[in-house]
């Protein structure tokens, strides 16, 4: 297990490397220009000011010298300054990172609950009218786009009927809204595939023996069923959790949720390449720590997995 972890978290560094590198060649061919974003554009038309703008952020080196200098900030912790608002990118980045994880785990804790739940049900009452509606549902669920369900949730319960705030804040009623948004369409996702999984499982030899020997159905169903069922939904989890803590774009800039998802926007807006940068590295390291975390699952869910 030990040298397993110790693998993963060398092709974590390794898949680290690879995004910023394919980051940095990215803004780099982007038209637009940082020094301009930094001083102004009246001010960046004056050449003592360029220089000075470019050597202090290490705009005047090559490409890769400037990839050199980030990751070896990065490997101490430094994510470099902001341009905008002249500050350390961790500091600015510090409160939006526990905004967006806020929201992220009550969308999370949203879609494996109901999701798994509706997906459960929809299996035990296969063919029936509840598993038939909640198939229409579902299909009908996963071809919204998230922005729609954004904008109806926000008009109906925000601005008409007024039972949530329309932009979010720090209660607990403020991120409702948000969360709800950002786990319709993977509640539909996680109910159809738990669905069709205990489905298959359900139709095993070794389920039909552990019936057939008489055990207790509730035992059949979480020992057997649905803990070899899960597999993929954990899967599907742990992708969809990494792709929530990474921000949300469209919901955070509908509710104004100033998260992650919300500042990269405007630093893509602003050509603030620090911010941008760092966000994906944020975002991709969380991924390969939630992918490494799901393979631990593996084994805990399934003696079978051997972990090597």
């Amino acid at each position: 297990m030990g040298r397993y972890v110790a693998r993963r978290l060398g092709q974590m560094v390794i898949v680290l490397i690879g995004a910023t590198m394919v980051l940095f060649a990215c803004l780099f061919v982007l038209p637009g220009d940082p020094v301009g974003s930094i001083a102004g554009s009246d001010k960046a038309r004056d050449p003592a000011v360029v220089t000075e703008l470019k050597a202090r952020y290490g705009l005047d080196k090559s490409l890769p010298e400037q990839y050199v200098n980030y990751v070896t900030k990065v490997a101490t912790g430094d994510l470099g300054e902001d341009f905008i608002q002249r500050r350390e990118v961790s500091e600015i980045l510090g409160p939006k990172l526990q905004n967006t994880a806020k929201l992220a785990l009550l969308a999370i804790v949203l879609i494996t609950v109901f999701g798994m739940g509706v997906g459960i049900i929809a299996a035990l009452y296969r063919y029936s009218v509840l598993d038939m509606t909640t198939t229409f549902f579902t299909t009908m669920a996963v071809g919204f786009p998230t922005f729609v369900i954004g904008m109806l949730l926000k008009k109906y319960f925000a601005v008409e009927l007024q039972w949530f705030p329309p932009i979010g804040g720090d209660q607990f009623n403020g991120m409702i809204l948000p969360a709800v948004t950002l786990a319709i369409t993977d509640i539909a996702f996680v109910a159809r595939l738990t669905r069709g999984t205990m489905l298959e499982v359900l139709r095993a030899d070794y389920v039909k023996t552990a019936v057939a020997k008489g055990l207790p159905r509730r035992r059949v169903l979480f020992k057997h069923v649905l803990r070899n069922s899960s597999i993929p939904v954990v899967t599907y989890l742990g992708i969809s959790f990494g792709a929530l803590l990474g921000g949300a774009l469209i919901t955070e800039a509908i509710f104004n949720w100033d998260g992650v998802g919300l500042a990269l926007v405007q630093a893509i807006q602003q050509q603030n390449n620090p911010i941008v940068i760092g966000v994906v590295t944020y975002s991709v390291a969380i991924f390969v720590v939630l992918s490494l975390i799901v393979d631990l699952l593996y084994a805990a869910l399934d003696p079978r997995i051997r972990l090597s």
